[in-house]
């Protein structure tokens, strides 16, 4: 089978990984088995898919042998229970049904009527958990992100990221749910709306690799979005971030170039944004902003609609983007809020006033501030070294911008940050 095919089968499987989760989670409730049972399913369809071709129904082919799997695997669980006497048990007693796969319209290899991955999105979101476990843990279920892409995510080791998903998959053991209603979706908003973020935020700038997108994540986090708001149409929140995902996908196919090279926001064609998707994130940002107070997910959309009307890069309007990252920063602790706000003070004020603002973040980070983080990571490097060179200080820009490349495991990035040293070596 040709390459082609098999990039259509490893799309095909990694679409559809956790929306066969969800359907086996919320049929049986477990969740180590069953995603050890998806596991299995995907490493089946690997091996059955290119000599057999793709089924007609790959979704429903997935659930139907992960299904199969897992009650296999919870029959044989229950047997041995019964031999060794004990009373231990995977699930409650209510909980713990194992009928055929096949045996009843409706049984778990039924393509989801309407999105098994959100059942999942809120079970990983449940209030036993912690925010952060519920974050490790629907990045890995929903997002499909490995551990060390996590763990890359939050700065901690990869060994501390396994044993949060494991204590999280520990916590939610046994719970059945059904699909969420708009009410039990409220409850967990908040933590739902911050891991659909993350999700894509790691589609549109993946944290490592040799590519710059993960479009399949950016997609999807994008398509879930929409399934929150279809239960929740009011909800200001979520019409704000499908509004900053929609305007920032926009950008997407002027990116990178042919050899798949970064291209900075105000270096990009802006002939080649999606301008139905830039109207489409308009009105929905318009909309977020009429539906109650102003809050961090209406302010993020509202600042990415101007850099997205403007036709150029110098028609952009800086005053107003700063006076709403003012806004933004007075709301939220992140340290990204804090770096684009000395962007924006850098471009209506001049590149000393925005380092300042860099330097002033640095400081706090390192008398343990909210932004330490930030301290951390390369992107702080990045900024500096973009508002050096901007102020006529190549050498430090140069310093800066190669501790940058250093510092960070995306490739097309490490690539664009050492490009510019270069140049400024000339």
């Amino acid at each position: 089978m040709d390459g082609t095919t098999d990039d259509v089968i490893e799309e095909l499987v990694r679409r559809h990984a956790p929306q066969v989760l969800g359907a086996l989670v919320r049929r049986y409730g477990h969740f180590d088995p069953a995603e050890d049972a998806v596991q299995e399913a995907l490493i089946a369809a690997a091996g059955q898919w290119p000599r057999d071709g793709i089924p007609d129904n790959p979704r429903g082919w997935l659930i139907r042998v992960a299904s199969r799997r897992l009650t296999d695997r919870l029959r044989s669980d229950e047997a041995r229970r019964r031999r060794e006497n004990t009373a231990a048990a995977l699930t409650p007693a209510d909980a713990f049904v194992t009928p055929p796969p096949d045996a009843a319209p409706g049984g778990p290899d039924r393509a989801p009527s309407e999105d098994d991955t959100l059942t999942l999105l809120v079970l990983c979101c449940h209030p036993a958990l912690s925010p952060a476990a519920q974050i490790a843990l629907t990045l890995r279920a929903v997002g499909g992100l490995t551990t060390a892409e996590i763990a890359r995510a939050h700065l901690v080791p990869e060994a501390t990221m396994a044993q949060r998903i494991s204590r999280a998959k520990r916590a939610v053991r046994g719970t059945r749910f059904p699909r969420p209603d708009a009410r039990e979706l409220d409850r967990r908003l908040g933590a739902v709306l911050q891991v659909l973020y993350l999700i894509f935020n790691e589609g549109y700038t993946a944290t490592a690799g040799p590519d710059l997108l993960r479009t399949d994540l950016a997609r999807e986090a994008i398509r879930l979005t929409r399934a929150v708001r279809r239960l929740l149409p009011h909800e200001g929140r979520v019409t704000g971030l499908l509004a900053l995902m929609v305007l920032t996908q926009a950008r997407a196919p002027a990116r990178t170039g042919a050899d798949g090279a970064l291209i900075p926001l105000d270096e990009q064609d802006r002939a080649l944004w999606d301008r139905t998707a830039v109207a489409e994130g308009i009105v929905l940002a318009e909309e977020a902003l009429s539906q109650g107070p102003a809050g961090d997910y209406q302010l993020q959309a509202a600042i990415a609609a101007l850099h997205d009307e403007a036709e150029r890069a110098e028609d952009t309007d800086w005053p107003q983007i700063l006076a709403l990252y003012d806004l933004l920063v007075r709301r939220t602790p992140d340290p990204a809020a804090a770096l684009g706000r000395a962007v924006a003070v850098a471009m209506v004020h001049g590149p000393r006033a925005g380092l300042a603002e860099v330097d002033a973040l640095e400081e706090a980070a390192g008398a343990g501030g909210t932004v330490e983080a930030a301290a951390r990571h390369y992107r702080l490097d990045a900024v500096r070294a973009h508002l050096l060179e901007r102020a006529g200080d190549p050498a430090a820009a140069r310093t800066a911008y190669r501790a940058a490349a250093d510092a960070t495991l995306s490739e097309p990035e490490a690539r664009y940050l050492r490009r510019r040293a270069d140049e400024l070596d000339g």
